[in-house]
């Protein structure tokens, strides 16, 4: 499937910002060839290196002759994807379009995959991220919400799987499995209100041992507070991403009437469950340090 993108980016890649986005590095284009070499190893060389070659022969607006034999492929291969690299999103159109071609022509033949490339682009802050069928710049995104590296309050262990959970929604989120990344948010989230479990306010103490209970007995005992609202707030987000009518994430999708999240709506919620989190996680060391 041929990836779509703004077609004045064939002639002007947009700026570098945030990452890159003009040309591809070169430890990148290295990258790519490496991966190229492995692929190779599954037929003819000389044959699948000319493969490769000829679609970074057209990205450079040049036409693809064979070379005299295979060590003049592989240098001439190089040659071509260092020109093609110029001009990051031909670049990218070119070796993934490579992959999937070669990947179509035979049943026992495999090439990097969409989730692939955008590893390998994310690898190197190459600024472009394969959503198909659409080559998308990763620069007019807004980045995630930041939560707090270290909670002080909580255990050692809880903060080390805190963050790596942290990581995981992200990198599934910019994978487009957005789902998966709202469902991980939404465990983050569970957990983090079991932090609260026997906490002492001045109106009481929080007896719940889940979420549900927990958030209940919280707001009981924060009436009239920001705590309070935010909790409300939290409580009907957590309801709707349960509901086999709402988000679909916890108990199933609704085959009739659910609609399931696109990438833009799990954004949203990872952003907000996230702000909820680090709200939550300042208010338990407010009320820790109260004590």
């Amino acid at each position: 499937m041929p990836l779509k993108f703004k077609g004045e980016w064939r002639f002007t890649p947009p700026s570098d910002g945030r990452f890159r986005n003009q040309q591809m590095p070169s430890e990148a284009v290295d990258a790519c060839i490496d991966l190229v070499m492995t692929v190779a190893t599954q037929g003819e060389r000389q044959e699948v290196l000319e493969h490769f070659k000829g679609y970074f022969c057209e990205a450079s607006g040049l036409a693809h002759v064979w070379s005299s034999n295979e060590s003049w492929t592989e240098t001439d291969l190089r040659h071509f994807a260092e020109r093609a690299a110029e001009n990051a999103p031909l670049f990218i159109e070119a070796f993934y379009e490579a992959c999937q071609t070669f990947a179509s022509s035979g049943s026992d033949l495999c090439a990097p995959d969409a989730t692939k490339v955008n590893s390998l682009l994310r690898e190197y802050d190459v600024g472009y991220e394969i959503r198909l069928p659409r080559l998308v710049l990763r620069e007019t995104e807004t980045p995630l919400v930041s939560v707090v590296d270290r909670p002080p309050t909580l255990a050692e262990q809880a903060v080390e799987g805190f963050q790596i959970s942290l990581r995981r929604s992200e990198s599934l989120l910019a994978e487009g499995r957005g789902r998966e990344a709202v469902q991980e948010g939404l465990w983050l989230l569970e957990s983090v209100a079991t932090a609260f479990r026997g906490v002492e306010t001045a109106s009481g103490t929080v007896q719940g041992k889940y979420f549900n209970k927990i958030v209940k007995d919280l707001r009981e005992l924060s009436a009239g507070t920001t705590l309070n609202r935010v909790l409300d707030w939290l409580a009907a987000l957590h309801g709707y991403l349960s509901s086999p009518t709402g988000g679909g994430v916890r108990h199933g999708l609704d085959l009739r009437e659910g609609v399931p999240l696109d990438n833009n709506e799990a954004r949203l919620f990872c952003n907000l469950i996230r702000s909820y989190m680090a709200f939550l996680l300042s208010e338990h060391e407010r009320m820790a340090q109260a004590k």
